[in-house]
């Protein structure tokens, strides 16, 4: 049988740049950086369709075939260079293809996956010390210097819920054992990413409404719930339809351990009651924006989405937080999503408090209060 050809091309999620001197190269795929030398370039521009060893040696034939097939395997082991059988190959040209509308700056998604969390519980106080910041932190407010200035009405507010709500809206990093009941969950994702209704187009065809904006009205947004402590609900990882307001079964293995992995081993997590893993379908929204800059459009629209439910939870009288430090590749492998097409963004958890949450945090009274110097007491 005959034997089939090795080809070799350069990766194509690659860019290169110069750090304290050195020439960089960073598969944004892999994201593995590596230092090389100019003709590393020479050698990536050479393969930059498919090609044979055998034609590398004869179009650099200053140097020895030997020393030429060498430089090609540590490439290929670096990841700079594919072979054609290489399974890196598919991905590789799957997030090149889908993604080509927003490539190079595009590759800023790739390349922040996946976050590395410290517990420092456990650090000495001259450990804690020495990863301090060395200098004080930025002014909290900034004040225009010369400026003109109007003194506005006290902030006096009418005494309705929706006031309260967003004065009580707070982070929470502890909560109850209790259950959820599923019509609250029911509540929460019918509120935050249901659908209100639609709008017809000609251009653009059918667009939706809901309860947060969308650039666009694209509503890249898909939200997957990971119940742990759901009353009437298995635990499990499930995707809410919002079209018929259903959930659809992903999985029902899961646990608190499994949550505290996904969110980077941040510990407060295992005791939540839910979690929503909210991931986005990028082409929805690279359908109608060619351009780069709609990639922000799709962060900002995750965080609309979570202010919306970090609102609605405070005013069921639940516990809401939010965490974008996330273990990408393990949720999207358990998820049964690409990481290309749809990847997760940020997630959002829920519990029920060890206190009231309607009752807010003992913060400053002087909250208020209009201060002559608002940087006052700052280093």
């Amino acid at each position: 049988m005959r034997q089939r050809t090795i080809r070799l091309r350069r990766a194509r999620c690659l860019f290169a740049y110069w750090q304290n001197g050195q020439l960089c190269f960073h598969n944004f795929a892999t994201r593995r950086t590596v230092s090389g030398k100019p003709i590393t370039c020479e050698l990536l521009a050479f393969f930059d369709r498919w090609r044979t060893s055998r034609e590398a040696v004869k179009h650099f034939a200053e140097y020895t075939q030997r020393s030429v097939r060498s430089t090609l395997a540590q490439l290929v082991k670096l990841g700079l260079l594919l072979r054609n059988d290489s399974p890196q190959r598919k991905r590789d040209g799957r997030i090149a293809n889908e993604w080509s509308a927003w490539l190079p700056q595009g590759s800023f998604h790739f390349c922040t996956k996946d976050a590395i969390y410290v517990d420092r519980s456990n650090w000495s106080s001259d450990r804690l010390k020495a990863i301090r910041p060395k200098t004080p932190q930025p002014k909290l407010f900034k004040i225009v210097k010369g400026a003109a200035k109007t003194v506005l009405p006290s902030r006096v507010f009418p005494d309705s819920e929706f006031v309260r709500v967003l004065m009580s809206r707070k982070t929470h990093r502890q909560f109850s054992k209790q259950q959820l009941p599923l019509e609250t969950v029911s509540q929460l994702l019918s509120l935050v990413w249901g659908v209100n209704g639609y709008l017809y187009t000609r251009r653009f065809g059918r667009l939706l409404h809901k309860t947060s904006p969308s650039g666009g009205a694209r509503h890249p947004g898909e939200v997957y719930l990971m119940a742990l402590r759901v009353k009437g609900l298995k635990a499990g990882l499930y995707h809410y339809q919002p079209a018929t307001h259903q959930l659809e079964t992903i999985s029902t293995k899961t646990s608190p351990k499994k949550a505290w992995l996904y969110c980077a081993r941040q510990h407060f997590v295992k005791n939540a009651a839910a979690l929503f893993l909210m991931t986005a379908v990028f082409e929805r929204t690279m359908w109608k924006y060619q351009h780069v800059r709609a990639y922000r459009v799709v962060l900002l629209d995750a965080g609309h989405l979570c202010q919306t439910f970090c609102l609605v939870a405070t005013w069921l009288g639940l516990a809401p937080f939010c965490t974008a430090a996330l273990k990408d590749t393990l949720i999207e492998k358990e998820l049964g999503i690409d990481g290309i097409r749809e990847s997760v963004l940020y997630v959002a958890g829920v519990g029920v408090s060890t206190t009231s949450v309607r009752a807010t945090r003992q913060f400053s009274r002087n909250a208020g209060r209009h201060e002559a110097n608002p940087n006052k007491g700052e280093a």
